[in-house]
């Protein structure tokens, strides 16, 4: 099968397109045939070594957690999916080695859900990680209520814009930090943008003068003192940024695949109450140009990376 890989960690130059070992489908797997699959910036770091400290490296090591596709081949034991049923996953395991920036992944069950009707492949493939990421924050950590008013920074971005309409839909006001370019697609999200830098505490003061109950932070550093200033009295904070959250009494997140959150978060799509906004697509051979995209930080929603082709009987 034709994919991305990278024999050794480094920057985007460390990316090759070519010829890869097909995978072999384990009895909890399936085989996926990959249409397309999401950039998230865990995918550089994990390229240039960050995360080596927990997770082994296999090399070569294809990249990419997140996947949307159709399904060629169940496992044994196997019997949540079939032959072509449609599917997103957050396909991570404990190690770096078997991702989905290739035509075909094998993915645990453990990882999929079915993939949302009213979703593109595209816009799917961005749903897993980031919406999984939100989701668990929001609900499990920081257990957000109706009628709570909660700070989401990077309002914009691919985590913080899932995160802005989780938090809606579980009935919370949600301010959200955003370049001012970005301030009217964090109110169609149904967020109350803030320019973040300079000024910041007084700008969402202005809108919160009691505070605010949660903070959601994907940023770290200096962030988490001015989030943790803006808390009302037993406000909560996360952060899936910076463990040094937890010297401000607050909890560092990461988030893990779980099949069950991924399919109310496909319901959630469904229903219209989640949209994924894409955008820029790449081709896979053009994987380090998504990358470099990926690592400027600037993004609005998601980058994602396109296989293409109709599913096949499976690698030949």
């Amino acid at each position: 099968m034709k994919g991305i890989s990278y024999p050794r960690y480094g920057g985007p130059e460390v990316l090759e397109y070519g010829e890869l070992r097909d995978p072999k489908v384990g009895p909890d797997q399936v085989l996926v045939r990959v249409r397309a699959a999401a950039v998230n910036p865990v995918d550089w770091k994990c390229r240039e070594g960050h995360l080596d400290p927990v997770l082994d490296a296999v090399f070569p090591v294809i990249p990419g957690w997140d996947v949307s596709g159709v399904v060629v081949q169940p496992g044994a034991a196997v019997t949540e999916f079939a032959a072509g049923d449609e599917v997103i996953g957050y396909v991570r395991e404990d190690f770096l080695s078997r991702g989905t920036f290739a035509e075909y992944v094998a993915a645990p069950v453990r990882t999929l859900a079915r993939k949302p009707r009213t979703l593109s492949f595209e816009e799917a493939a961005g749903l897993p990680l980031a919406g999984l990421t939100a989701y668990q924050v929001l609900v499990k950590a920081l257990e957000v209520r109706r009628g709570e008013t909660v700070l989401v920074h990077a309002a914009a971005g691919g985590v913080g814009s899932l995160a802005v309409q989780i938090a809606a839909h579980l009935g919370a006001r949600v301010i959200g930090t955003a370049g001012e370019h970005n301030h009217d697609y964090v109110r169609t999200l149904g967020g109350e943008p803030v320019a973040y830098g300079e000024g910041l505490t007084e700008r969402v003061r202005g809108l919160a003068p009691e505070g605010v109950e949660a903070v959601f932070d994907t940023v770290g550093g200096d962030t988490l003192k001015t989030s943790a200033n803006l808390l009302a009295p037993e406000g909560r904070l996360a952060s899936i940024a910076d463990p040094e959250v937890r010297g401000y009494g607050g909890r560092y997140c990461f988030v893990r695949p779980d099949a069950e959150d991924l399919r109310h978060l496909s319901e959630l799509a469904d229903q219209g109450a989640l949209s994924v906004h894409v955008e820029r697509t790449f081709p896979l051979e053009r994987a380090a140009d998504a990358h470099r995209l990926s690592q400027e930080g600037h993004t609005r929603g998601k980058i994602v990376v396109t296989v293409g082709g109709e599913p096949e009987e499976g690698p030949a």
